[in-house]
């Protein structure tokens, strides 16, 4: 069975940080990106970073670049979003998902095929 667990979440203050994980089992960890997506509140959902499990490329959406960093721990199936520099506009539900990085940021959620059930980041002004 194909699963993905985000956890790491939780309430911090603007400027603070936070490092969310995101468990994968029941697939080839290697063969797939896998992808940090979030969502706010009556806002659609929002490709954040993406890796590739087999060479390590990491993607970022602009509004993320230079504040979180996505990486890879192979052996444990999991990949870490080191989130720092908080603000309360990153404040959502943020999900993990498996597939293939599409090219950009935008259409990344198109390529994913297997979803985690994802973790709430609050960010406190």
């Amino acid at each position: 069975e194909v699963q993905l667990v985000e956890s790491g979440g939780g309430l911090v203050q603007a400027g603070g940080s936070l490092r969310l994980s995101c468990a994968a089992s029941g697939f080839t960890f290697d063969d797939y990106a896998i992808g940090w997506f979030r969502q706010a509140p009556g806002k659609e959902r929002e490709g954040v970073s993406c890796i590739s499990s087999s060479d390590g490329s990491t993607y970022y959406a602009d509004s993320v670049k230079g504040r979180f960093t996505i990486s890879s721990d192979n052996a444990k199936n999991t990949v870490y979003l080191q989130m720092n520099s908080l603000k309360p506009e990153d404040t959502a539900v943020y999900f993990c998902a498996a597939g293939y990085y599409t090219g950009s940021m935008p259409t990344l959620a198109a390529g994913m095929d297997y979803w985690g059930k994802g973790t709430l980041v609050t960010v406190s002004s």
